[in-house]
């Protein structure tokens, strides 16, 4: 792997800020010391910052040569709110609140990349650095989006990337079309009217019908959608009742779906809504379905997933460049590439060796109370930021 000397001199400083990030971590939209602890860096290394994009996001430029060219790089910043179960020296100081997924690295690459870019990086066009907040909530992405950013830093292409346990340290994964699903989630109230357990014939048990609609739910990506169409839906939550003896008055679901694509999705809304209509009305109950678009499907655009896996490949070898096989998780990249092209793209986290004895009792997989990120990674990712930065301005089609 070819790393260059400065940006391996900058590691060790690069791995402290990541730890006090992952020691001070905060929600989606409340990024303000993160923001701040970015905004500072950028500045002292000469880069102009724009600030409060998507309410805490900020946008970095850097700008060198006459060319009107530029692309865009992106990192998340926001944490999960999950108890951390690890003694790690820098455990989060915040109940409740852990990064584990990983933002905190990712902030850290971009930051990296954005050192070397400004005071060694040699190149013609500019370099949007897109510190996003939200992206956990599935709206951080919308609100930088909305608040113009790629028409106030306007770019020919976008690029993510995101750590990935159990792909080895010093290799990625990357494919052209689906990357991650989208998410979705479904609310489903049942009312009947409530009365006696033991008098059921008097009353409209809405226990019964919301019991069908859980298990008829699950035909749709059995019956409805074709063998091959990959998609999930999981019905997560039930609660009615209060008391053993009573029957309730309402009954009310909750679960998500996952697909590939919006047509899909459209299906699937379709096939839930007559499903439940239909069951709880030959129950004599009424229904209601709230649905909720969280996040689009993370798509590749072709011809940038083919960009990166050549500069991916200059980098670490062509072994080390996977074909990434797509995930049922989300990402509210989603919504950048709905409106640039780019790619998403893996990087491997390893499978959680990095971590001393003190990391508590769950294995290192995203969204895990015992997670960490891999500070191995800072030095890989920020090269492989440069090279895609520096590529993509000399030559996207390189």
């Amino acid at each position: 792997m070819k790393i260059e000397a400065e940006i391996l001199e900058d590691a060790p400083a690069f791995t402290a800020l990541r730890r006090d990030l992952h020691a001070n971590p905060e929600l989606a939209f409340l990024e303000t010391r993160t923001a701040d602890i970015v905004h500072r860096q950028l500045a002292s290394y000469g880069i102009p910052v724009a600030e409060n994009v998507g309410k805490t996001g900020l946008v970095g430029i850097i700008k060198k040569g006459s060319s009107n060219r530029a692309l865009g790089l992106r990192a998340d910043m926001d944490a999960l709110p999950i108890n951390e179960t690890s003694d790690l020296p820098h455990r989060s100081k915040v109940a409740g609140r852990m990064h584990a997924c990983g933002h905190d690295g990712h902030t850290a690459m971009l930051l990296a990349a954005a050192k070397h870019l400004a005071r060694t990086s040699t190149f013609d066009g500019t370099v949007y650095l897109i510190f996003q907040p939200g992206e956990e909530s599935g709206r951080g992405a919308l609100a930088m989006l909305e608040d113009g950013l790629f028409e106030r830093f306007p770019m020919e292409a976008v690029f993510a990337a995101h750590n990935w346990p159990n792909l080895p340290v010093g290799s990625f994964a990357v494919a052209p079309g689906p990357m991650m699903a989208s998410c979705n989630e479904f609310t489903i109230e049942v009312t009947g009217h409530g009365g006696h357990a033991a008098m059921p014939d008097l009353s409209c048990d809405p226990v019964q019908p919301a019991c069908q609609i859980a298990i008829a739910l699950q035909t749709i990506v059995s019956r409805n959608l074709p063998p091959a169409e990959a998609a999930v839906l999981s019905v997560t939550m039930i609660n009615a009742g209060e008391a053993v003896h009573v029957i309730p008055n309402s009954a009310v679901l909750k679960g998500t779906i996952r697909t590939f694509s919006e047509e899909v999705t459209d299906r699937m809304e379709a096939r839930l809504n007559l499903i439940v209509q239909s069951v709880a009305a030959a129950h004599g109950a009424s229904s209601k379905v709230t649905f909720i678009r969280n996040c689009a499907p993370t798509v590749n655009h072709a011809a940038e997933a083919e960009f990166v896996r050549r500069a991916l490949t200059n980098l670490v070898g062509k072994e080390a460049v996977e074909a990434f096989v797509p995930s049922m998780a989300a990402e509210d990249f989603s919504f950048m590439l709905q409106h640039k092209p780019g790619c998403y793209f893996m990087i491997g986290n390893g499978s959680g060796d990095h971590r001393s004895g003190a990391h508590g009792l769950g294995p290192c997989v995203l969204h895990n109370p015992s997670y960490d990120f891999n500070d191995s990674l800072i030095a890989i990712g920020a090269q492989a930021w440069v090279q895609i930065a520096e590529r993509w301005l000399a030559d996207p089609a390189s």
